[in-house]
C-alpha cells in the first residue's frame, strides 16, 4: 500500500471517529451476515420439509408397489385354486395390480432418481414374474400339473428378487426422512446464535457511544436492537413450532401410514400362502409357516396403526374374522376335506379379507393425506420470513449507520 494511502487510512480511523468508523463496520457486517443466516437457516428448514413430504409421498409409493405386487400374486393363487378359466373380475383385478405397479414404478424413478437404479431391477422382476404366471395360469387351463411348478417359481420370484429390492428401497427413504426431520430442528441454535451475537454487538456499540458522547438513547441503534431482537424471537418461534409439528405428524399419521402399508403387505403375502398351501395338497407345511409369520406381522403392524391413532377401521376386526375363517381352512384341509377347504378359502375367507382389504384402504389414503399435509402445513411461515430475512439484515445495518453517522456528524 503506497505511503499516502496509508496515512490517509490511518487518519481515517485516528481518535474517537476513528474508533466509531470501526464500530460502524462491525455493525454494518454482523447485521448483513444476521439477515443472511436468518434467510438461509429458515429457507433450509422449509425446504427440508418439503423434501420429508416428497420423501413420505415416494414412501408410500413404494409400499404401494409392494403391495400390488402381494396383491397381484395372491390374485394368481386364488386362480390356480379355482382350476381352469378364472373369472373375469379376478383376472382384470390380477391385471390391474400389475400395471398399478408397473406405472408407480416409472412415477417413484421421476420422483426420486437415486431410486431409479433398484426401481429399473424391480421392472426387470415384475416382466419376468408376469411371464411365469402366464405359463402357470395356461398349463393349469389344460389341467398339466407343471402349472403348479410355474407358479410356485413365480412366488420365488417375489420373494428372492422383488422383496429385498422394496425393503431396501423403504429403508433408505425412511433414511432419507428421518434426516430431513433431524435438519427442521437444528436450525434453531444457528438464528439462536446469529441473532444473540448481532444483539451483543449492538448493544456493545449503544453503550460505548453512551460513555464517550454522553447520549443515552440513539433511537436508530435501539430499533435496530429491537428488530434483532423480534426477529430471532419469530424465526426461532417459527423454527420450534415446525420441529413440533413436524414430530407429531412422525409420530402420528406417517408412523400409522408405514405400519397399515405393511399390514396390507403381509395380508396379501398371508393370502398367497394360504392358497399355496391348498394347492400343495398336503406338501404346504413350509407356506403354512409363512401363512403365521405374515399374520402374526399383521396383527403388529395393525395394533401399531391403532397406537399411533388410526381408529379400529383401520382393519383389526375384519382382519381377526379372516384369521378365524382360516383356521377353518386349516381344520378342513387337515381333516382330509381338502374340497371343503377350498370352498372355504374361495367363500367365507375370502369375503372377510376382502373387507379387510377395503376397510384398511380407506384408512391407509387419510393417513397417507393426512401425513403428507401436515409435513406441507408444519413450515407456515418459514418461506415468508426465510425471503424477509437479508433485507430485514439490510434494514438493521442502515439503521446502526444512520445511528452512528449522527454521532460521526457531531466531530465535523
Amino acid at each position: 500500500m503506497p505511503a499516502r494511502a496509508r496515512r490517509v487510512a490511518a487518519e481515517w480511523f485516528e481518535g474517537t471517529p476513528g474508533r466509531m468508523r470501526v464500530l460502524l463496520l462491525i455493525a454494518l457486517v454482523l447485521s448483513v451476515l444476521f439477515g443472511g443466516a436468518v434467510a438461509q437457516t429458515l429457507r433450509d428448514a422449509d425446504g427440508s420439509l418439503g423434501r420429508a413430504q416428497d420423501n413420505t409421498a415416494q414412501l408410500v409409493r413404494v409400499q404401494t408397489i409392494h403391495t400390488s405386487l402381494v396383491s397381484a400374486n395372491a390374485d394368481a393363487t386364488k386362480a390356480f385354486l379355482r382350476g381352469g378359466l378364472e373369472p373375469p373380475a379376478q383376472r382384470q383385478q390380477f391385471v390391474r395390480s400389475l400395471d398399478t405397479a408397473a406405472r408407480l414404478i416409472t412415477e417413484a424413478s421421476k420422483a426420486q432418481p437415486a431410486d431409479a437404479d433398484a426401481l429399473g431391477a424391480l421392472n426387470t422382476t415384475l416382466v419376468s414374474y408376469r411371464g411365469l404366471i402366464e405359463q402357470a395360469r395356461s398349463n393349469n387351463r389344460q389341467g398339466l400339473p407343471v402349472g403348479a411348478q410355474y407358479l410356485k417359481d413365480a412366488n420365488t420370484l417375489i420373494k428372492t428378487d422383488a422383496l429385498p429390492v422394496l425393503n431396501a428401497l423403504v429403508t433408505a427413504n425412511e433414511r432419507r426422512l428421518d434426516e430431513e426431520f433431524s435438519h427442521t430442528g437444528t436450525g434453531r441454535v444457528w438464528v439462536l446464535v446469529a441473532g444473540v451475537v448481532a444483539l451483543l454487538a449492538l448493544i456493545g456499540v449503544m453503550v460505548w457511544l453512551a460513555r464517550h458522547s454522553h447520549r443515552y438513547l440513539n433511537v436508530p441503534l435501539l430499533s435496530a436492537a429491537l428488530l434483532v431482537l423480534v426477529t430471532t424471537a419469530v424465526g426461532a418461534g417459527l423454527l420450534t413450532v415446525a420441529k413440533s409439528r413436524a414430530d407429531e405428524v412422525r409420530d402420528s399419521s406417517y408412523a400409522a401410514t408405514v405400519a397399515l402399508a405393511g399390514a396390507r403387505i403381509n395380508g396379501y403375502d398371508a393370502q398367497s400362502n394360504e392358497n399355496l398351501t391348498l394347492i400343495a395338497r398336503g406338501s404346504g407345511a413350509e407356506f403354512d409357516r409363512a401363512w403365521t409369520t405374515s399374520a402374526r406381522t399383521t396383527r403388529e403392524r395393525l395394533a401399531t396403526s391403532t397406537q399411533h391413532g388410526v381408529t379400529k377401521d383401520g382393519g383389526p376386526n375384519q382382519w381377526g374374522t379372516y384369521e378365524t375363517a382360516h383356521q377353518r381352512i386349516r381344520e378342513l384341509d387337515t381333516g382330509g376335506r381338502w374340497e371343503d377347504a377350498v370352498g372355504q378359502a374361495l367363500g367365507p375367507a375370502a369375503t372377510s379379507f376382502d373387507a379387510f382389504d377395503q376397510t384398511s384402504q380407506r384408512s391407509l389414503d387419510r393417513t397417507s393425506a393426512a401425513a403428507q399435509s401436515g409435513l406441507g402445513n408444519a413450515g407456515s411461515g418459514l418461506s415468508l420470513l426465510g425471503w424477509l430475512g437479508l433485507p430485514i439484515g439490510l434494514l438493521v445495518a442502515l439503521l446502526a449507520w444512520w445511528g452512528l453517522s449522527q454521532r460521526l456528524e457531531e466531530y465535523r
